[in-house]
């Protein structure tokens, strides 16, 4: 009986620990690439550049793969070197993944730059102008890809917004035409075009603009890509007060079936250091948008949330300009973001985030804190969130730079301290409070949201799941979510 009863224990004790395995820790996971690529930078490098020189992307899954199309920026840019080597530059990066993480540069999208959009820009700028090809647009029509660019000059209101159409995603591709074109009489600025269907009634929207006046929207004809009414430049959707000196760009815009809800995300402030992502939201493609607060985005108030904003986690110089933003979908309906990070102290080297994203329980979309390297998904207990943690409270940039048409002058490259937003160290312990007496933690194991009640303030709904380390190089436990006041909260278990 006694020997029947220890057997019986023992048994109960495996199931047990079958039922209840050690809580999760950090498992140690190389970086699948190094941040500082000046060891392949040189012109005859370019087919190592899959996450390097990536401005302005906009990615989408076309067939097998996954294509990204950027603007062509280049650290250490060398035409004398590239003209030797018979390197094309100037004509839209195009890049493809199966995974995310792996990508392979294919090459340029054009031989050259549209010549109509050359002859628009130097003939209203001066003959200056039109050396490259900024911030292209892909978006598939029946058998056919649309790939809409723009070509401008810079500190100007002359641009050209065209469209090309290909059969395939690495081209050929044939010119279509001008779908808008601005010049300094005109109110917005022909840059950044991004475009949504309309769920309903099947209509095209392009969205485009920059600080020159606020963001735009203007409906296309869907049989050719181009406006509906030639000449037609749009009505006003975004815009800030000052908006000469308070940059305003690179406008997104997805549709997300599940909530019913168009997201328009903006791009606040200059592109090499404090650029940062804002999203606003309607229930039609071509708005109003409002925000966080419920602010319509083409009123003169900034808008929120604030999404990504400069960030520095311990060992790791730090991120700037990790703004103008794709939005797109796995084939398994997972969102992700695709921007620029610069990578500091000099803010010069551009290098591809490419971040998951989430829908808050209000439906606002949120951003992990660490770059996406595949991580295998998976549900985490409250024993899993006991330890060491990294946490960053993104806020809005508070220092009052000088600008030129909405962008840094030279010299002001590198960040200021107070610029950043810096990690802090939080230990969730397991009795359910923070260290140093700071509050409280709760997870909800069944919904994966974490709740945090720090120095007083209660900040709930922070999403919970399984993701990358960057700078320690490990997989770990990652929590992403919005404060009461619209500003994004980050998280990683360090230890």
């Amino acid at each position: 009986m006694k020997k029947l009863l220890y057997m019986t224990v023992c048994s109960m004790g495996v199931l047990f620990a079958a039922c209840n395995p050690p809580a999760f820790t950090p498992v140690a996971m190389p970086n699948p690439w190094q941040d500082d690529y000046s060891a392949v930078s040189s012109m005859g490098d370019y087919r190592s550049w899959g996450t390097y020189n990536v401005h302005d992307p906009s990615c989408r899954k076309l067939g097998d793969y996954y294509y990204m199309y950027s603007t062509d920026a280049i650290w250490g840019e060398n035409r004398k070197e590239a003209e030797e080597k018979n390197v094309p530059l100037g004509y839209i990066q195009v890049r493809r993944s199966k995974d995310l993480v792996n990508w392979e540069f294919v090459g340029w999208a054009f031989p050259e730059i549209p010549q109509v959009a050359v002859q628009w820009v130097r003939s209203h700028a001066g003959g200056e102008g039109a050396t490259n090809i900024w911030a292209p647009y892909i978006i598939p029509s029946g058998d056919k890809y649309r790939l809409y660019y723009c070509v401008s000059a810079f500190g100007r209101k002359t641009s050209y917004i065209g469209m090309a159409e290909s059969a395939s995603p690495e081209g050929p591709w044939t010119q279509r035409g001008c779908v808008v074109k601005t010049d300094n009489s005109s109110v917005m600025n022909a840059i950044d075009p991004s475009i949504a269907v309309d769920s309903v009634t099947g209509k095209w929207w392009m969205h485009y603009g920059s600080f020159f006046g606020g963001l735009y929207c203007v409906e296309l004809n869907p049989a050719t890509g181009l406006p509906v009414r030639e000449g037609d430049k749009g009505h006003l959707i975004a815009r800030r007060a000052n908006y000469r000196k308070d940059n305003l760009e690179a406008p997104e815009i997805i549709y997300n079936p599940d909530l019913k809800q168009y997201y328009l995300f903006v791009s606040y402030d200059p592109l090499m250091t404090t650029y940062n992502v804002r999203v606003g939201r309607s229930d039609k493609a071509e708005g109003p948008f409002t925000d966080f607060f419920g602010v319509e985005l083409k009123d003169t108030t900034n808008n929120y949330p604030v999404l990504t904003a400069p960030y520095r986690f311990n060992n790791h110089p730090g991120w700037a300009g990790t703004a103008h933003c794709g939005v797109f979908t796995s084939d398994e309906g997972q969102y992700f973001m695709v921007h620029q990070g610069r990578l500091s102290p000099d803010n010069q080297m551009m290098n591809l985030h490419l971040r998951q994203v989430f829908f808050t329980a209000d439906g606002w979309p949120v951003v992990s804190p660490e770059r996406y390297t595949g991580s295998t998904p998976r549900k985490f207990s409250a024993a899993d969130m006991a330890g060491e943690w990294e946490i960053i409270r993104v806020q809005e940039p508070v220092y009052e730079r000088r600008l030129q048409a909405g962008q840094i002058l030279w010299g002001e490259g590198r960040l200021k301290e107070e610029e950043w937003n810096v990690s802090h160290l939080l230990s969730l312990e397991r009795n359910g409070r923070l260290g140093g007496n700071k509050g409280s933690w709760e997870l909800s194991e069944a919904k994966q949201l974490l709740s945090l009640t720090l120095e007083g303030e209660v900040i709930d709904n922070l999403i919970v799941f399984a993701g990358h380390d960057w700078e320690n190089e490990q997989e770990t436990v990652l929590f992403t979510g919005l404060d009461s006041r619209g500003r994004s909260v980050w998280g990683k278990r360090i230890n």
